[in-house]
């Protein structure tokens, strides 16, 4: 059941991956257009640039869980390095690496955040410069999502890590 589990979490993860390199794209397409009005035409928008800003903020946001599965992300590997790391020992550090540190911190990001998406929501925050977005809490919403996705993301890890930890137990029993 566990393994299921991981499973889902993991196929959520990647459509997220699908999901960012879509919104790359579209942000992507967004600059050339507006960089080519600016200097071609002489035309702004105050609404295209914080677009590009929130497309941005939304690829680094909901990349995260994706690249936490693919095992790309920036961390300190001074407990893999210069060392032959076994698939146990690994888990072992993944297990204790996401339960101490990942997922406190992703407590603690999404218990913060809840309550500045409440007062953008109250009080219907916009854009402070003419022209622009409105509903920023929409965008800020995407900070405790994501957290809550990358918490999702370090429970699969876990559950990885304990299903190598059990079965490195059940072999040495045999």
């Amino acid at each position: 059941m566990w393994h299921s589990i991981a499973e889902q979490i993991e196929r959520i993860s990647d459509v997220l991956g699908k999901i960012v390199a879509w919104l790359i794209l579209v942000m992507v397409a967004i600059i050339v257009f507006d960089v080519s009005m600016r200097y071609l035409f002489l035309w702004g928008s105050v609404a295209l640039q914080e677009l590009e800003w929130h497309l941005f903020a939304l690829v680094f946001l909901l990349a995260a869980a994706y690249t936490l599965k693919q095992d790309d992300h920036v961390r300190v590997d001074i407990f893999y390095r210069g060392r032959s790391v076994t698939d146990y020992h690994r888990a072992w550090i993944d297990l204790l690496g996401t339960l101490l540190f990942l997922m406190p911190f992703c407590a603690l990001i999404i218990y913060t955040s809840v309550p500045f998406v409440y007062n953008a929501y109250v009080f219907v925050e916009g854009s402070p410069d003419p022209g622009g977005l409105p509903y920023r809490y929409l965008l800020k919403l995407a900070i405790p999502v994501s957290f809550g996705l990358l918490s999702l993301q370090g429970i699969a890890i876990m559950i990885r890590a304990l299903r190598v930890i059990r079965s490195h137990g059940s072999a040495g029993r045999a």
